[in-house]
């Protein structure tokens, strides 16, 4: 039997199907806990914020437009989240959870190799979190979330310049931090 369609189980959770609620979580759960881990890099802060998010997507889901792609939409959703919470709190946490940062040695790979894609990738992830909390969602937004420059403007509700003056700082301040870590 094939699976419904995203729209279909907007509408039938629109009906009061929250069954139908609970596939489009399944579905997209490790997404929307992926972006959370990306601006937060605290996996029990990230999986709390990923439930707020859906949370906030159910009671906003009749503004959801049922033409347009659910993931997109409720990985925006967690963004917002994730950004308002990092307005609201104290200076970020810059530890990584060390469980999700283990390199992964698979058969062939040369440990080496892997070791230091490991290490370069942890040293992103850290120089990320050092960011802002804006320059972190236009770097989570364009890089990880693909959007367009517009969307990204769009979705923090700030100036298509603001977007790109954004992106370059946080780029310009990326590139310095791995460059002064090496």
């Amino acid at each position: 039997m094939p699976q419904p369609a995203d729209r279909d189980l907007v509408l039938r959770t629109r009906r009061g199907e929250v069954q139908a609620f609970g596939e489009l979580v399944r579905r997209y759960q490790s997404a929307v806990f992926n972006v959370c881990y990306r601006m937060l890099g605290e996996r029990m802060e990230a999986e709390d914020l990923a439930q707020e998010s859906f949370i906030r997507a159910y009671r906003r889901l009749a503004t959801y437009d049922v033409d347009r792609p659910f993931g997109p939409w409720v990985r925006r959703v967690a963004t917002r989240v994730c950004l308002n919470h990092l307005d609201r709190r104290t200076p970020p946490s810059q530890e990584l959870d060390e469980d999700r940062d283990q390199p992964v040695v698979a058969a062939g790979n040369e440990p080496e190799r892997v070791l230091a894609g490991a290490q370069a990738s942890a040293a992103l992830r850290g120089a990320i979190l050092e960011l802002p909390p804006r320059y972190r969602a236009v770097i989570e937004l364009r890089h990880y979330q693909e959007l367009s420059y517009a969307e990204i403007a769009e979705l923090l509700e700030i100036p298509l310049s603001d977007v790109k003056s954004h992106l370059y700082r946080a780029r310009k301040t990326l590139a310095r931090s791995l460059t002064e870590s090496d």
